[in-house]
């Protein structure tokens, strides 16, 4: 009986230094040999992120209710210019024709000019 205790203590005694010693850096083994199962080395698998999107319950915007948000910001200022811009992006055209749409407004090359023009269409748009 005593001596199946000793030799239960003796392995457990070496299981345990076993486990507490990492190998060196320097040894081939640690470097060579990531760890593997059945041979084939174990896949480390990050956790999904997923792209949080606002829940919010306002619908999307119009490009009429956005022109209108326009409307806020100062008269004749850059940054109503960008804010149509930004609707509508600029594809300057130097012989674009007279606007007969709101969309048409981003030919034009003249930034007062293309102001003017969104500006008109805005304000004509109905409030409902």
């Amino acid at each position: 009986m005593r001596t199946l205790l000793a030799l239960v203590l003796v392995v457990y005694s070496a299981a345990a230094l076993a486990q507490g010693t990492a190998p060196s850096p320097g040894t081939a083994r640690a470097a060579s040999n990531p760890p593997s199962f059945g041979g084939k080395p174990l896949v480390q698998v990050k956790p999904r992120t997923v792209a949080a999107k606002p829940k919010t319950t306002a619908k999307p915007q119009s490009p009429a209710e956005k022109l209108r948000g326009c409307l806020e910001i100062e008269d004749g200022s850059k940054g109503r210019l960008d804010c149509y811009d930004a609707i509508f992006p600029p594809k300057p055209n130097p012989k674009a024709p007279e606007a007969k749409a709101v969309a048409d407004c981003r030919f034009t090359k003249e930034e007062d000019e293309r102001l003017t023009c969104f500006n008109g269409f805005a304000e004509r748009i109905p409030k409902f």
